[in-house]
């Protein structure tokens, strides 16, 4: 008998065996995610035997409620943050089934890490200009080049790769997808220190880096299209989330104002009503987009998310490290790799500066909206049937 109702009856009722065999409280994370998957139970769209029972997308949120409620783990994509919000989406939208079969389990239970390696020193904002290389050889490619920015690299096994492959052709039109695992002879990741003195991007270096062929996820110079996958879910990952009211940084601004009354000037209960306002706006319209991406792909909108978030960031950390600046000129903490909640806020303030570069820069992704959602006119730009050998560089 069904007792518990999410969505369609052959969900409840998975849900009611799956928790009835499987306690939360008995097995590891990593046991529980893993049988969780085997069940049908990781997101549910997908197809039978990959994680999912082919059901619709609006089932996972009252699904991931009812575990909760079971006394599962809130759910969330920190184990494995670009697997699970891009990789996967990417995989199971373009892999071939073996492919899928062999990498999506450990994705989803982040027993394999994942890293994305698409922008190079000369390929940032205009990812399609990249010039790392791709030459078959056999059943494999043989891969030259360098990658940058790339987060949790040295942690990863595996990494979304593009690779340009006939130079001869125009930049959108001559790229590969490829999957690379990272533990591949002549790949070499060195991480980057930033200026809160964590070192989570690195870069990467490809000296004849053999990939089969069978881990190529795009036909032969068109990498771009399934690139756009990655893409829209990379913004809709950083932008979309709606949390719950007053969490993150502005919980702890709020919680601080409330605590110490010697904050509270005029200026700045002026500064924290609009940092508060601004922030529950793009809370609200996050939440709208989420619930429309329910029935689909993510659209442009999502940069739009990705640009309010950022900008946000920035304006609350900024007001957090003002009340207290005694703590920015201390902070002294160059570790590594040390939880993020124990900081001083300078941390966050610092951190948040990389917000508006990184996951594509927001001048960028002001563009993507003018052009995609505004529909106004493009800017001038190069002919766009320019063989990517003869583009000045």
């Amino acid at each position: 008998m069904t007792t518990t109702s999410v969505g369609s009856p052959l969900l409840s009722e998975s849900l009611d065996r799956f928790l009835a065999d499987n306690d939360p409280a008995t097995m590891t994370t990593t046991e529980f995610l893993g049988r969780r998957f085997d069940a049908g139970l990781a997101w549910v769209h997908a197809p039978v035997g990959l994680g999912g029972l082919d059901a619709d997308h609006r089932d996972q949120a009252p699904l991931e409620a009812a575990l909760v409620a079971a006394g599962a783990a809130q759910g969330d994509n920190s184990r494995n943050p670009i697997g699970l919000g891009m990789a996967a989406p990417t995989i199971l939208a373009h892999a071939s089934t073996d492919v899928q079969h062999r990498l999506l389990r450990p994705l989803w239970t982040g027993e394999e890490v994942w890293c994305q390696l698409f922008s190079e020193p000369g390929a940032g904002s205009d990812l399609a200009g990249l010039a790392t290389r791709a030459v078959r050889d056999g059943d494999d490619w043989v891969l030259n080049g360098q990658k940058i920015w790339s987060s949790l690299a040295h942690l990863s096994r595996w990494a979304l790769l593009l690779a340009r492959t006939d130079p001869t052709a125009p930049k959108h039109s001559g790229m590969t997808y490829f999957l690379l695992d990272m533990t591949t002879p002549g790949v070499d990741p060195r991480p980057l220190r930033q200026a809160t003195g964590r070192a989570d991007f690195n870069e990467v270096f490809l000296d004849d880096v053999r990939i089969p062929d069978s881990y190529r996820i795009s036909a032969p110079g068109e990498g771009w299209a399934t690139a756009r996958t990655t893409l829209m879910n990379e913004r809709s990952a950083m932008g979309d989330a709606a949390p719950k009211r007053e969490t993150g940084h502005m919980g702890r601004l709020t919680s601080l104002w409330r605590q110490r009354p010697d904050l509270r000037t005029q200026d700045g209960f002026v500064q924290l009503v609009d940092a508060w306002m601004r922030v529950e706006v793009a809370r609200l319209s996050s939440e709208r987009v989420r619930q429309s991406e329910q029935y689909g792909q993510p659209g442009a909108e999502s940069a739009g998310a990705k640009v309010t978030a950022a900008v946000n960031n920035q304006l609350v950390t900024r007001l957090l490290a003002r009340m207290d600046p005694s703590a920015a000129l201390d902070y002294d903490d160059w570790s590594t790799e040390i939880d993020t909640d124990v900081r001083p806020e300078t941390f966050h303030y610092l951190r948040a500066r990389a917000n508006t570069i990184e996951g594509g820069t927001s001048e960028i992704l002001l563009g993507q909206i003018a052009d995609r959602v505004l529909g106004l006119p493009r800017e001038h730009r190069l002919d766009p049937n320019t063989p990517w050998q003869e583009i000045p560089r």
